[in-house]
């Protein structure tokens, strides 16, 4: 996006943009931060695959979870109403912008584990105030499509897509058939939370983690609350592999706000299993079949292999055992 694009799209939401720089950050969308004439920055998205009804969803969720104490930057509103502009023909949305940090998983510490389950729980709780939840794009039958879709373009990884699709079939079949859900996230990633940094610029994370924004809620759908839990704690938790005390903080700062049920805790190790099949099937479509001949993926869809075949050894079960989950 072009300063020049970036005034003619902005004009709708009363913008006067001097300055546009693109952000590496995101696998599918295109992200910028913009600033105005006023100092005002602001964050700027075009969805490159959501058409505008997907976009507009989003940003109803979005404001009605910041409405609901949500840590999250609502959607700024447009001159004559509505919250999407446009882009090139393609949707356009315009955030505040959040001064904060990215964690890299070694500044991950219990304490901000614990903060990422308590705010993820709160999210959750927020179901009943949403005026609409939306079906989700990453069920059984979507990554069946997407595993028929990387056969027809790369007969390579025949194996691979073998061995996804049993597995997901294995742990559907095996996860209790009725869990508590609403609305999930569905992928908050390290990249998808901000936290605050202190004046001298260093984090305040290490000691006493204070948790600004959850970002991204482009994934966010009507599903399974522990399917959603795990998909944190693949997130959070796993460096070479799982560390138990990330996952025990993380599922502890949940149950604070929200404790598990039962038969969550029965489905524990199932719905982790599908979340990484999830991520390791959108790893294949979205970045190994991307990737320039020659070069490897950005992201590698084994990372999640290797976390399914850790949750099967059975890694979690002195978690499960200690009544955590």
């Amino acid at each position: 996006m072009t300063l020049a694009e970036a005034q003619a799209a902005l004009g709708s939401y009363d913008l006067d943009i001097v300055d546009v720089q693109a952000l590496g950050a995101g696998s599918v969308n295109s992200n910028f931060s913009v600033r105005a004439r006023s100092g005002e920055r602001f964050f700027v998205r075009v969805y490159e695959e959501q058409g505008k009804g997907g976009a507009e969803a989003e940003l109803t969720v979005i404001r009605e979870l910041a409405a609901a104490g949500v840590p999250t930057p609502a959607p700024r509103a447009m001159r004559q109403g509505g919250y999407v502009g446009e882009h090139r023909g393609k949707p356009l949305a315009v955030h505040p912008w959040v001064d904060g940090k990215i964690l890299c998983f070694g500044l991950v510490t219990p304490e901000a584990a614990r903060a990422v389950g308590r705010a993820l729980a709160r999210v959750h709780l927020c179901t009943p105030a949403l005026s609409r939840v939306a079906p989700g794009r990453f069920g059984l039958d979507g990554l069946r499509e997407r595993l028929d879709r990387v056969d027809r373009a790369d007969a390579s990884y025949g194996v691979v897509t073998r061995r996804i699709r049993e597995r997901l079939e294995h742990h559907a079949a095996r996860s209790p058939s009725s869990l508590p859900s609403g609305l999930i996230h569905g992928d908050l990633f390290r990249d998808n939370v901000l936290w605050q940094e202190v004046s001298d610029g260093t984090s305040s994370t290490a000691d006493n983690p204070t948790l600004l924004a959850l970002l991204d809620f482009e994934s966010a759908s009507a599903g399974v609350f522990i399917y959603d839990v795990m998909v944190c704690v693949h997130a959070w938790c796993y460096g070479s592999g799982f560390d138990l005390s990330l996952v025990r903080a993380l599922l502890r700062g949940y149950g604070q706000e929200r404790a598990l049920e039962p038969e969550e805790r029965a489905g524990l190790v199932h719905q982790g299993a599908l979340a990484a099949l999830r991520f390791a099937t959108t790893r294949l479509t979205d970045f190994s079949l991307r990737a320039p001949p020659g070069q490897p993926p950005a992201r590698d869809f084994r990372r999640f292999l290797q976390r399914l075949e850790a949750l099967e050894s059975g890694v979690l079960s002195s978690i499960i055992d200690e009544g955590l989950a």
